[in-house]
């Protein structure tokens, strides 16, 4: 879908996708190598009671579902950043998890009309339906040519 497609309140769901426990600790220790995400044992003893999810590798898989919805994807010229990124549930082995994503503004460049802004709104659910995660993005999107031939 290009900018034009995609109105204020468009939203989507992804796919899910499960984080097994060797794949947390893979990931944390090369990334974020904190013990209550690297040590099943040493996580027993910690705030979360037990091995947890690094919040970047929940980030990494919510963008990794939402690129593989194929939504915007082939639009996409790439992003100048992100907002209210909050960390809400742990995340633990054997979650499953899914993005909901909704637009929630849209602006057509002024000084490049092949392209649009499109602000994001996502929430990163598990199988419980709980949140464990939100963010903002920003997207630069590809319009239609058709779009971008008449401004």
């Amino acid at each position: 879908m290009y900018f034009d497609d995609l109105p204020v309140g468009y939203s989507f769901e992804t796919a899910e996708r499960e984080l097994a426990e060797a794949e947390i600790i893979a990931f944390a220790s090369q990334w974020d190598p904190q013990f209550f995400h690297t040590d099943p044992e040493a996580a027993k003893s910690s705030p979360y009671g037990g091995l947890i999810a690094s919040g970047y590798h929940t980030l990494l898989t919510a963008f990794t579902l939402e690129l593989a919805s194929n939504v915007w994807t082939e639009a996409s010229m790439g992003s100048p950043g992100m907002d209210a990124l909050r960390w809400l549930r742990p995340v633990r082995p054997g979650d499953r998890l899914r993005v909901r994503v909704e637009v929630t503004e849209t602006r057509p460049s002024r000084s490049k009309p092949d392209r649009g802004i499109t602000r994001f709104a996502h929430t990163v659910l598990n199988q419980h339906g709980e949140a464990v995660m939100t963010y903002e993005t920003m997207v630069i999107l590809a319009r239609r040519p058709d779009a971008s031939a008449a401004s």
